[in-house]
């Protein structure tokens, strides 16, 4: 799971607030609320953070691996002629991200 703790730390080390952010920066109400409900957010916006922070992206967001994901971690289910399968979907599907 991605999670904005970060972000919110930084804010409170710097002279922005959500006001800032919003009439001096240009970040949107919807913006600060996803940050607020860790809900995702595009890199661009991400970059665009660490410009107004002049900060890493650690110092804006930070991976926490999600409790039911940490199970399946690292396995792969599917049986070797469906990997196969779903690469070769990969592939013909390149430049298009689903579920993204």
């Amino acid at each position: 799971m991605i999670d904005y703790k970060p972000f919110w730390e930084t804010l409170k080390q710097s002279e922005e607030t959500t006001y800032t952010l919003v009439t001096r920066h240009r970040i949107s109400g919807a913006t600060i609320d996803k940050l607020r409900n860790n809900k995702p957010v595009n890199t661009t916006t991400l970059d665009g953070l660490c410009g107004i922070f002049e900060c890493a992206l650690q110092d804006i967001v930070r991976y926490v691996p999600d409790r039911n994901s940490e199970e399946g971690a690292g396995k792969n289910t599917a049986t070797e002629p469906d990997a196969e399968k779903q690469g070769k979907k990969n592939l013909e599907g390149a430049g298009s991200m689903p579920g993204l």
